[in-house]
């Protein structure tokens, strides 16, 4: 079986978990936490960058961050990983759902708008925008980099300022994305370093791995402090063991952050590597009738985190028929995520029962990846290919 995904190792991960353990320091103290949040904030060119034990917790700290909690409301996108909505309502806040852009599968800008002229009223004075069906202060944007293609950035960040909203980036899939912005497309600037928050995941899959992991970054000096303090438990500074409010164990360990700083060392190679197995894919697959590949807009860095591609009608398949022919050729894939207005958790609930985003609802139809983890050979590649090319051929009865 060839499978969705499988990590590289970096070459010197033994050498510095061997230090770690050697050391003593293997807990959520010892110089490699420091080391990895250093290295990636100097990557990302951000001020801070803050270690904690997933990209789940990660969002969820960044929202406890910004003050983020019961009575707010979060713009989210309706097609994104179940952790995003989660971790907004770990708040005591709400998500609002919006549809995505359907060639990028990103959450769409002009949505954003549509969500906040029609739905929300602006009270400029006191700088507040409230739902005007809950009666909720919409507080934040928390776009999604999905598969790899960030954001168009220039026109959410606007958004945001017009509207004053805090802007907290998911880029769990997009280690090392760029944008390039149309004021000076010179500058580019990573995923996750645009909003007021970033938040990573360190998973097995990501581009970077420390097994399980995650980051908070910022500029901010008052929200990096107060991630810090909150993902530790909230120690009182005059006095440990004093907890003045309640906060979290989202500590990162030594271990991990040694994994992590060796697999930071060789991030661009792994793009590299990204970038390659896209343009193989391409090339072997874009004649493929009813089959859309991923794009790269003029102004992004696609890194590729999957190879998500779309089952269209002219495929002669459906996904899930498609994906099945696959599986029995010996190729491991994965479906796009469920809408989360069609998760079970949500859909029960009276505020989001009935909505649609029609959108989202279709890519999770008709959407899904290919293999396409760091280990992936030229040779697999084009096996997997050859065997998409036979099936379409098989389904269109050529």
């Amino acid at each position: 079986m060839i499978p969705v995904n499988e990590p590289l190792i970096a070459k010197n991960t033994l050498k510095y978990v061997a230090d770690c353990v050697q050391s003593g320091w293997i807990s959520s103290a010892g110089s490699y936490i420091r080391k990895f949040e250093e290295e990636f904030a100097k990557y990302l060119k951000v001020k801070y960058a803050v270690t904690t034990t997933s990209g789940t917790t990660a969002l969820h700290l960044a929202l406890a961050s910004l003050g983020i909690g019961p009575g707010d409301e979060v713009i989210i996108p309706a097609l994104t990983m179940i952790a995003v909505p989660y971790a907004v309502l770990y708040t005591g806040a709400r998500p609002a759902i919006v549809d995505v852009d359907r060639e990028l599968f990103n959450i769409d800008p002009e949505k954003i708008l549509e969500f906040i002229q029609k739905g929300c009223r602006y009270d400029p004075r006191k700088k507040l925008l409230i739902n005007k069906k809950t009666d909720r202060t919409v507080r934040a944007i928390l776009p999604v980099h999905l598969y790899g293609h960030p954001c168009p950035m220039d026109r959410i960040m606007a958004i945001a300022k017009d509207y004053s909203l805090r802007v907290v980036e998911d880029a769990a899939e997009a280690h090392g994305a760029l944008f390039y912005p149309k004021s000076d497309p010179q500058q580019a600037q990573y995923a996750g370093a645009i909003g007021d928050v970033g938040c990573f995941s360190f998973y097995a899959n990501k581009i970077v791995t420390t097994g399980e992991g995650g980051m908070v970054v910022t500029n901010d000096a008052k929200v990096a402090d107060r991630a810090r303090s909150l993902k530790d438990l909230a120690h009182a500074p005059q006095k440990r063991f004093l907890h003045t409010e309640l906060a979290f164990n989202y500590r990162m360990t030594n271990v991990q952050a040694a994994i992590g700083v060796a697999q930071l060392e060789e991030i661009e190679k792994y793009i590299e590597i990204k970038q390659n197995m896209a343009s193989r894919y391409k090339r072997l697959l874009s004649g493929v009738p009813g089959l859309t590949l991923p794009c790269q807009k003029e102004w992004a860095r696609n890194v590729y985190w999957m190879y998500a591609v779309l089952v269209e009608k002219e495929f002669g398949l459906t996904r899930d028929e498609f994906m099945k022919k696959l599986k029995a050729e010996g190729i491991d894939t994965r479906t796009f995520f469920i809408p989360v207005h069609e998760q079970p958790v949500f859909a029960k609930e009276k505020e989001y029962r009935g909505l649609s985003f029609p959108v989202a609802e279709e890519l999770s139809r008709i959407g899904f990846y290919l293999p396409s983890g760091l280990a992936l050979t030229k040779s697999q590649i084009e096996e997997v290919c050859r065997a998409i090319i036979r099936i379409s051929a098989s389904s269109r009865g050529a």
